[in-house]
């Protein structure tokens, strides 16, 4: 659904290989295949989060890769990031990842994030996880007004 204008834009660019942090290649096995269906994709990121002996670490990295494919994860496999982040009791990864997924709705926040919060929200409930709008996270808490808008 949100894969078909990021798909079209990867075909044109897609690097199959990734730098690490000091500048070597490795293979990146989340790696998206050229004819991968949408629900292949999906499947595989609810697999990943949904194993049963993740860590925080691999939660974080799944994170960093789905969002590093520059699009709008499913709702469904944003429920699964927030179970793993339930079973490993990190609830600022959780707050985190539904801030990423806000981030990721980029202009079209005003009409994404709130499908995305309708979809999820019973999961929200379920495992009593807070939304960063119910935390006030998204108005900033000690901001001065522009001195362009006085």
């Amino acid at each position: 659904m949100f894969r078909i204008l990021t798909t079209r834009l990867l075909k044109i660019v897609r690097p199959s290989k990734h730098l690490n942090a000091i500048g070597t290649i490795r293979n990146n096995w989340m790696y998206m295949h050229e004819d991968e269906p949408e629900h292949v994709f999906n499947k595989r990121f609810e697999d990943f989060f949904n194993r049963c002996e993740i860590d925080g670490w691999d939660i974080r990295r799944g994170m960093n890769d789905i969002l590093g494919y520059d699009v709008i994860p499913d709702p469904k496999i944003i429920e699964a990031g927030l179970r793993a982040c339930r079973r490993v009791n990190d609830i600022a990864l959780a707050i985190r990842w539904l801030e990423a997924c806000k981030d990721r709705c980029g202009d079209k926040v005003d009409q994404v994030y709130p499908y995305l919060l309708k979809n999820i929200r019973p999961t929200l409930s379920e495992l009593g996880i807070p939304t960063p709008e119910d935390l006030n996270y998204d108005k900033p808490e000690l901001a001065l007004k522009s001195v362009f808008e006085m």
